[in-house]
């Protein structure tokens, strides 16, 4: 009969913990048990005669001489891959620091990768204070630790759980080889680490688009570091994402307020409005806050002779169409679907899809997200505007979010705040020329609300950029338990700090184009930018700025040689977007 599951475990001193495995998991796994003495060196292990035994009596294998370094050179192991490979209290022999142990690790972690499944787990068992996580009781300092998740990530593992290594549920097992000699490790405290594969970092490209914007076509190059954030289709039928399960849920509890009615037009994700201008795209927003993009090419399509017409130039185009940027908020088509002949009064309407708002980096704001727009018209005596505000407290506050009323021009506004992210959205009474079809005694309320910042409050996802992991783990939690809090499956990863410093002109630098750079070069694995000095020339007149870039994972394994390869990626790309003189 073919064994289900087949498991390779390294590093056995007197293969007692091998023989109980086997007998514990039963007949469909295939157990592979190797050490790397020799055989006559084994046998001097007690109890390791009789443990050989019960293994090879339920067909399994025992091999010696096996160096868990290198396990692909194994002509018994070199064409077998494995569902789980176990190394239980490993450790370079005699009195080998931390240093030795970590390379020993990564080497292990390495060699393991080359023999194991796609969907295979590396398990690792450390003695109490070795693994520098937080489940460790106590905690050593990071420095006097193995740092086990940093070096399985020098693999391309990431941690995803940890239990208490049970001896007892082992029965007969007897840990040994303690400073190569036939004692025991201190197992009390153990803890048994469980690691997988993780995604690959990828570098972001620059994506060629077409958008049509009225008669117009126009083509552009979409800018690198938002190129993971297109074509996701999070909000589609067949979803299971969690910003879906947010919207979802939100307007399941406003249709028993007021009837809603989704419009299911396709609005641009591009937009024509000038520079000059920045609140024709949004009130809120500055011109360096918008994604200007300058297109590669523009057409019209005749319909009457069925064929496109180019434009003769890029001055033609920018005299004929004016400026293009990708829209920065949904609030752009509050007119368009006023105008509607669907649009009718006391109903909310609602649409959906992605802006773009150029952000500095941090945990709490996403230069892309999602955002739900709900547009309605309602009698001015039935106070819309705090009705909206009553309903959508009721809802929201226990998850801690708050309430904030302003007043900005003519505008009436109420803004919804959390911890993370003060006005994540607002509500909003509009000026009566957006509808033509608002009289005395109405009133235009639209509400714009953060899906993407909504799904991480209630779903207590901690890093944002989670929700854009293409990482299957990330959805296959939202499948089986669509309403419950977020697990994460990337457990306690790396943090890694990294200072970069440069002289740049003050009358030309755009710190936002810093924080583009940044991304791209690091393929989104900087989770914070903090400018930690300044200094400016007294006689030149340009500065110097020092900035220090945090790098973190939550669903990719990342490794300090990776960060200094990124590190150094960015350092390369600085001077030639920037116009800046590295330190």
């Amino acid at each position: 009969m073919s064994k289900t599951r087949e498991v390779l475990l390294v590093g056995e001193g007197n293969f007692s913990f091998s023989a109980a495995l086997s007998e514990t998991a039963g007949d469909e796994v295939g157990v592979t048990a190797t050490c790397f003495q020799s055989e006559n060196q084994t046998f001097k292990h007690e109890g390791a005669v009789l443990n050989i035994q019960r293994l090879r009596e339920r067909g399994n294998a025992v091999l010696f001489e096996v160096d868990c370094t290198c396990l692909k050179e194994h002509e018994a192991i070199q064409h077998h891959l494995f569902d789980c490979v176990i190394f239980n209290f490993p450790h370079c022999g005699r009195k080998s620091g931390v240093k030795k142990n970590r390379i020993l690790l990564v080497k292990f972690f390495q060699s393991a990768l080359a023999v194991l499944k796609d969907n295979g787990e590396v398990h690792v068992t450390l003695c109490n204070g070795q693994g520098g996580t937080p489940c460790d009781s106590p905690m050593r300092e990071w420095h006097n630790s193995w740092q086990v998740v940093a070096m399985a990530a020098e693999a391309g593992l990431i941690l995803r759980e940890i239990h208490p290594f049970d001896c007892e549920a082992y029965q007969g097992y007897r840990c040994t080889g303690y400073r190569s000699q036939d004692k025991g490790f201190h197992v009390d405290g153990g803890l048994t680490h469980i690691f997988a594969r993780s995604l690959p970092h990828t570098m972001p490209e620059k994506l060629k688009m077409e958008k049509r914007i009225g008669k117009e076509t126009v083509c552009f190059e979409l800018p690198a570091e938002l190129s993971n954030y297109m074509n996701r289709n999070f909000l589609g039928q067949q979803s299971h994402h969690p910003v879906k399960t947010v919207q979802e849920q939100l307007l399941r509890e406003l249709k028993s307020v007021w009837p809603v009615c989704s419009i299911n037009e396709d609005f641009p994700e591009l937009v024509s409005c000038l520079p000059e201008t920045p609140e024709a795209c949004d009130s809120t927003l500055t011109q360096s806050e918008v994604y200007w993009i300058k297109p590669t090419d523009t057409y019209i399509f005749d319909q009457s002779e069925n064929e496109q017409k180019d434009c003769e130039s890029m001055d033609d185009q920018q005299s004929f169409t004016g400026s293009y940027a990708l829209r920065p908020s949904l609030l752009l088509h509050v007119q368009e679907i006023t105008q509607n002949e669907d649009f009718s009064p006391g109903t909310l309407h609602a649409v959906s899809g992605l802006v773009f708002q150029r952000v500095p980096i941090s945990l709490s704001r996403s230069p892309a997200f999602h955002q739900l727009l709900l547009v309605g018209m309602f009698p001015t005596e039935s106070h819309p505007l705090q009705c909206f505000q009553d309903c959508l407290e009721s809802l929201l506050t226990s998850y801690s979010i708050s309430f904030e009323e302003a007043q900005i021009g003519l505008e009436q506004q109420v803004w919804m705040n959390s911890k993370m992210l003060p006005k994540f959205g607002r509500i909003t009474s509009l000026p009566p020329s957006l509808s033509s079809a608002l009289d005395d005694g109405s009133q235009l309320i639209a509400v714009s609300i953060n899906l993407d910042h909504l799904a991480t409050v209630i779903f207590g996802i901690s890093d944002w950029r989670l929700l854009w992991s293409a990482d299957p783990r990330f959805l296959k939690h939202f499948e089986a338990n669509p309403l419950g809090p977020f697990s994460p499956f990337s457990l306690y990863p790396p943090s890694y700090s990294h200072d970069v410093s440069f002289w740049m002109d003050p009358e030309i630098y755009e710190e936002l184009d810093f924080h583009a750079v940044v991304r791209e070069a690091s393929c989104g694995s900087v989770k914070n930018v903090a400018l930690v000095d300044r200094f400016r020339h007294p006689h030149m007149g340009h500065a110097s700025l020092c900035y220090r870039l945090t790098y973190q994972s939550s669903d990719r394994a990342l490794s300090h040689s990776q960060v200094l390869g990124l590190q150094n990626q960015l350092r390369r790309l600085l001077p030639l977007r920037l116009q800046v003189t590295l330190r």
